[in-house]
């Protein structure tokens, strides 16, 4: 792992409105580059994203904030819980009221966009929506694809941070056989 915080850049967006670091306290924690954070100071980048406090996340802590912040060469170290969550329970379906059920395209979008490498079927499996639905989406021929707005789905409440990390493990494996095939294909 490249030891970023989940979500850099909505991390970003906090930290900019939150606190008083500096700029580049802000871009070596979050892993972006210090002009990037300046456009978010000014507005002009990552409009539309939600900050995503990491205190409250467990990848800061308040200590660590105030100590940066007082010592503008000291950088904000990442907080890690090396802490295996696992779960016998059978998963069962989750009723999704009404006035959320537009989140799960919102949702399946934002996958599509920050995770190409997940197919049609996990994407569907993740967020709860049909395969046909994921491919239109993806095609941008989904019939309200101008009024979708990615939102990330672990922030939603969808699906759990560990289900994506697996999804995307999955995706991993697959193309690397897809690979491993085609470059056997390539040498005969």
């Amino acid at each position: 792992m490249n030891n970023a915080p989940l979500m850099p850049m909505a991390t970003a967006v906090w930290l900019v409105e939150n606190t008083s670091l500096t700029f580049s306290q802000i871009a070596d924690f979050c892993k972006l580059h210090e002009v990037e954070i300046q456009g978010i100071a000014d507005g002009e980048v990552a409009k539309g994203i939600v900050g995503y406090n990491p205190i409250i996340a467990g990848q800061l802590t308040k200590e660590e904030v105030e100590l940066s912040s007082n010592d503008p060469l000291r950088p904000l170290i990442l907080k890690v819980n090396d802490i295996e969550i696992e779960s016998e329970e059978k998963k069962s379906k989750k009723y999704i009221p009404l006035s959320k059920r537009q989140d799960k395209p919102d949702s399946a979008l934002w996958l599509i966009k920050q995770h190409p490498s997940l197919k049609d079927s996990q994407i569907a499996k993740l967020v709860g929506i049909t395969k046909n639905s994921a491919t239109a989406i993806r095609n941008k021929s989904y019939w309200n694809f101008n009024n979708l707005n990615a939102k990330d789905p672990v922030a939603m409440g969808l699906f759990t941070q560990k289900d994506l990390a697996d999804a995307l493990e999955k995706a991993v494996r697959r193309i690397s056989r897809e690979r491993k095939k085609e470059e056997k294909l390539n040498s005969k």
